[in-house]
């Protein structure tokens, strides 16, 4: 069912490892396969990402594991966010209902859906969607987030080449969720590093997709703990899942986007430990 499962580790075991095992153990990739819904499992906070590239209808995939709740829905006992990542329109079908997202369009599917399904524009069309989800303890409301809706936060400068706007789709008081907080974070031209000052937080994890990156640029995503810091190579489209003893903060060969998904105890996007840069070791 899933492509990958990423198992929760301890900040011990980034110690002493090569960059082919930091990136087995942390980074997403390939999530993005024409007329396929691909996911990834990660024990952090039992978050599932993924990709759907799709012109005619694909379906999200049922769970098939355990044998005993094979075929139930995905969302049985989970609530999922879509973001339109692709240049052209797309539409998503909850339960019947046909909801067009445009591009950076997003759309809060509640636990207890049965069916989604997503699908290009039409004329052969293929349109690219990025997926999140994370468990839930009640049904909310199915909403479609606009970009126009989203809560915009402008945050840094130029001058510290860190000039971005912080988009917050999921989040209290723009949609309810049980506990997935979700964002688009877009940096300027001229700006290349994000989330700074770093920052972490021990109540929520983390996952961040880097896309909107030129296939010659990269960003480097620095992990771990504040006195130990590692950094992985990422490329357009790729995950990073960030546990919650880690810092986030990251910087790119050009300016780029990123969606930042959080799940955890706490819906408040504030509660967080932020980090002098001179702490960093």
């Amino acid at each position: 069912m899933y492509k990958k499962v990423f198992q929760a580790t301890h900040p011990d075991m980034m110690r002493n490892v090569d960059n082919a095992t930091l990136k087995e153990r942390y980074l997403a990739s390939e999530m993005f396969v024409p007329g396929e819904v691909n996911l990834n499992y990660s024990h952090n906070e039992r978050l599932v990402i993924g990709g759907a590239v799709a012109a005619d209808p694909v379906e999200l995939t049922r769970h098939t594991e355990p044998e005993s709740a094979s075929g139930q829905s995905l969302l049985t006992r989970r609530e999922l966010g879509v973001f339109n990542v692709g240049d052209t329109a797309g539409v998503v079908t909850v339960d019947g209902e046909r909801i067009e997202l445009e591009p950076r369009g997003g759309l809060y599917v509640p636990m207890g859906t049965e069916s989604v399904s997503f699908s290009g524009p039409g004329n052969g069309d293929a349109a690219r969607f990025y997926l999140v989800s994370a468990a839930a303890h009640r049904s909310l409301p199915l909403k479609k987030i606009t970009p126009s809706e989203a809560n915009p936060l402008a945050r840094g400068s130029l001058e510290e080449s860190n000039e971005r706007v912080i988009y917050q789709y999921i989040i209290p008081g723009v949609c309810d969720s049980c506990s997935l907080l979700v964002g688009v974070t877009e940096l300027k031209p001229g700006s290349v590093w994000n989330t700074m000052p770093p920052h972490l937080h021990d109540r929520r994890s983390e996952i961040y997709f880097y896309f909107d990156l030129q296939a010659e640029n990269r960003v480097f995503h620095f992990m771990g703990e504040p006195e130990d810091i590692r950094h992985i190579v990422v490329e357009n489209e790729q995950a990073v899942i960030s546990p919650p003893w880690s810092i986030h903060m990251g910087a790119g060969t050009s300016n780029y986007s990123f969606i930042w998904a959080m799940a955890g105890e706490n819906l408040d996007y504030t509660d967080m430990s932020v980090l002098d840069i001179c702490q960093l070791q």
